[in-house]
């Protein structure tokens, strides 16, 4: 008798009497991963879903880890004070919420997991952030450093300028300048720009590009005989242009050469970005344009990126009469 009650509530929990699959509270691994699937296909960028694919089996792991659990809230919870136990910036812990808000979403769409336990996971908030961190942004003349650090004039240097152009004056993120093909260089209203560049988070915009970052571009291409495809391209031992393509992880390479070289640390192709924002502000840029440059969702963004109205260059508590000497 025990038998029978329970296959029939097993049966309750799989299948209604119209053969449709019941919302379930416990997930399991074929579960959890049909609504990872989901996640991954409704995203278009490539860091997208290389950031939600690691996020995701994190959290399986942890959640297949602990005796059976509801997908509730209350795990949730429990998965965010785990994280918060690990001492991690806001920022790091509230990628992986972000991804398991997602999870839940795509789980309730494809009938896995109950609307109101979908709800309720997706009312958690993330970790407030309470401190301002300082990025790193380089001055004008620290920015003109590496063009003085190349001693040689080979193939690679040209390849290198043209990254570092890229970078410096149309402040692209680096898988956007490893993605960036002959076609999408044009002419619009009488000036340079790269158009149609798909960006993050799938967003398409069109970046103006100076007369003499195209300059640079053309010297890099026709020295390495490139007429199609891809502009970033490897040059082997020999100094010549081979491959189709060039990884991310090639360009971090190119800026921290460069920056040992021009004695400058700790430096990003990120800083390179968001230095071009600052430059751009300071020199009269409006901060729209330089959101639409960046491909930015919200001016929140760009005002991140430029850094606020704080400046420690000209620090206000410098002087303030008490230095010694006075």
């Amino acid at each position: 008798m025990v038998a029978v009650q329970e296959a029939a509530t097993h049966a309750k929990e799989v299948f209604t009497k119209v053969g449709r699959p019941v919302p379930k509270m416990v997930l399991r691994l074929p579960d959890l991963d049909q609504a990872k699937s989901a996640v991954l296909n409704s995203l278009t960028s490539k860091d997208a879903q290389r950031g939600y694919r690691h996020a995701i089996d994190e959290f399986i792991e942890w959640y297949c880890s602990e005796p059976r659990l509801s997908f509730s809230k209350a795990v949730v919870l429990r998965y965010r004070m785990h994280w918060e136990s690990r001492h991690l910036a806001p920022g790091t812990i509230n990628l992986p919420l972000g991804a398991v808000r997602r999870l839940s979403y795509e789980a309730a769409d494809c009938e896995l997991l109950s609307s109101d336990l979908a709800a309720g996971i997706r009312r958690i908030k993330g970790v407030k952030r309470f401190e301002v961190r300082l990025g790193n942004w380089l001055t004008s003349e620290q920015s003109q450093r590496p063009w003085r650090c190349a001693s040689v004039d080979n193939l690679k240097v040209r390849r290198d300028r043209a990254l570092l152009a890229l970078l410096l004056a149309s402040g692209l993120r680096g898988h956007e300048a490893i993605d960036l093909e002959f076609g999408h260089l044009q002419q619009r209203e009488e000036h340079w720009a790269i158009v149609h560049l798909r960006g993050k988070p799938g967003h398409t915009r069109t970046v103006p590009v100076p007369g003499w970052v195209k300059g640079v571009l053309d010297d890099w291409t026709q020295a390495a005989w490139l007429t199609s495809g891809k502009l970033p391209r490897r040059v082997n031992r020999n100094g010549k242009a081979w491959g189709t393509e060039l990884i991310e992880k090639a360009v971090w390479q190119v800026v921290n050469e460069y920056a040992r070289k021009a004695d400058m640390e700790r430096l990003t192709p990120h800083d390179l970005r968001r230095t071009c924002a600052r430059l751009r502000y300071a020199a009269g840029g409006a901060l729209e344009q330089i959101q639409f440059l960046l491909g930015h969702v919200s001016i929140q963004m760009t005002e991140r990126n430029l850094g606020g109205k704080q400046r420690i260059r000209w620090a206000v508590n410098d002087r303030i009469g008490i230095e010694p000497g006075l």
